[in-house]
Order: C-alpha cells, then structure tokens, then sequence
C-alpha cells in the first residue's frame, strides 16, 4: 500500500512526463484531459450522493448512463480517497455503459475531499491526515460498507439487478474489493484489484482466505514493485482461485509502479493504466452480461 515503500520507489518510477502531468494537476489542469476519451461514449447523468450505513452517512458520487438500466460498480478509491481522479474514472466507467458508485470510504470521520486536488502522498502533511484514516477502517468496516453500497445501488432505477455487480479496488482498495466479493456474493460477479495491497498476509483474516466464500470472476493487476517485495503472493492468489474453481486473471504489469492507475499519481503509466482498463471491460462484458 501506500506507505515507506512508495516513497523510495517514487524517483525509480516518476519519469519526466509523470512528473509534468503532476504538476500540471497541481496547478489546476483538469484530471478530465488526463484521461483518454472513450469511444463512443454513452451520454451520463450524475450527482453527488449520502448513504445512510449503520456507522452513519456516506458521502458518494454516482454516475450512470442517461437512459435505461444498467449493470452497477462499486469503486473503491486508493489512499487519498475520492476525489477528481476518481470521479473521472467513475465517469468514464459509466460512459461505457455502467452504473458506477464511487464511494468515500472514510466517512466516518472526515467527508470527501480528504486532501487538497493534486496533493502528493510525498508530503508529511499528506501522510499525516491519510495515515489515521487508512488505520480506521477494518475487515468489519469493509463488510458493512459492502452490504450499505450493495444495498444502495439495488434500490436505483439506474440499475439492472438481474445482472452481477462489478466492484474496483485501488490500493488499500484491493483488500476491500476481495471482502466485497465475500461478503455480497450472490450479487458481486466481477471484482478487480489494482496495485492492491495486503492481498495475501499472515493474518488469519488476510483476504486471499475467503476467495472459497466468493462466486465472482477476477482481474489481480500487481504492480512490479509490489511484485518484487512480495513475489509468492500471485502463486498464493493463483492456487487460491484454482481451487475454488473461480476464474482469476493475475498478471505483474511489468515497469507499472504502485499506484500506476489513477491520473493524478506521480507514478501514473498510461500506456499500462489503459491495458489494465481494457482488461477490466473484458472482464466486466463477460461476467456481468
């Protein structure tokens, strides 16, 4: 996840033109012309929803097709928590023919924004605020938001619940995304983790040990540096769905760093962001039909 690791990989994977991008977002760039246009793209309506969960009220931002019902997705954000670059990315995802819930997973403490637009997990003052807010969440936290969202998106018109939910995770949302599929599984039929961290742990609880409890198919996108400090975790994950019988893409994109998805992180890597996105329609197309 986010953490010390992050920081000392940061100069190995922010090129020149990462570093460019970053800075035009710090100046006030919009996270929209960051992102590649989708091919013809469904017209949306969107607006910025409350969820009422038993810990209390969520503040989300829901976006979906104009017209008709559609397959939902839940979206988890990473560490800084949504923002711009999310709401970009839930955009897009619904412009693609989805009905996309992107959530602040922090709302027990703090609404969304948590940091400024552009701010840097390399900042102290960053790590400061992320930090307690990241430690506040638990696999009960997890479980209960699952069954809130789930919950929420079945009482939309804009959803179709005769199909499967999909659900994203990025980060510490990787974690999250497996409990969602274990906690929800008779509705969740795709999930996808990116740059996840803490997959696969020592503890009795790590996610990897409910992947029986589960029904979905999956997209693992490991990014090269978490690879190298954790190489067993995808053999781990592979023989884990193997046995359950599920069907699991995992694949270690090769020179994508942690974080390498959303547009507004300095280790950003288009080029393997939009295979990885490809790969998430793929999957999306076949297992949410």
């Amino acid at each position: 996840m986010c953490d010390e690791h992050f920081l000392q990989d940061l100069p190995r994977y922010a090129t020149s033109m990462t570093r460019r991008r970053f800075g035009a977002l710090s100046a006030g760039a919009g996270v929209a012309m960051m992102l590649p246009p989708v091919v013809n793209a469904q017209a949306v309506a969107e607006r910025d929803v409350e969820i009422e969960t038993p810990d209390g009220v969520a503040d989300a931002y829901f976006v979906h097709p104009a017209e008709g019902a559609h397959a939902a997705v839940l979206v988890w954000p990473d560490a800084l928590g949504l923002r711009p670059a999310f709401r970009e990315m839930g955009k897009r995802l619904a412009q693609s023919g989805y009905s996309v819930l992107t959530v602040n997973p922090f709302y027990r403490r703090r609404r969304a924004p948590i940091v400024p637009e552009g701010a840097s997990f390399q900042d102290e003052s960053v790590r400061s605020v992320v930090m307690p807010l990241m430690q506040s969440l638990n696999p009960e936290t997890h479980r209960t938001d699952a069954r809130a969202f789930i919950g929420w998106l079945d009482r939309q018109p804009a959803v179709d619940t005769s199909r499967k939910v999909g659900t994203t995770g990025y980060c510490m949302g990787g974690p999250i995304v497996m409990r969602t599929a274990a906690t929800v599984p008779d509705r969740v039929g795709a999930a996808a983790s990116f740059h996840g961290g803490g997959l696969v742990t020592s503890d009795e609880d790590s996610p990897h040990l409910l992947i029986p409890q589960m029904k979905a198919s999956f997209l693992i996108a490991i990014a090269e540096n978490d690879d190298e400090r954790e190489p067993d975790a995808k053999n781990v994950l592979r023989t884990a769905f193997d046995e359950a019988g599920l069907a699991a893409e995992i694949e270690v994109y090769e020179g994508a760093a942690h974080g390498w998805c959303p547009p507004d992180m300095p280790v950003y890597n288009e080029e393997q962001a939009e295979r990885a996105w490809s790969r998430l329609l793929a999957l999306f197309e076949t297992a949410l039909a």
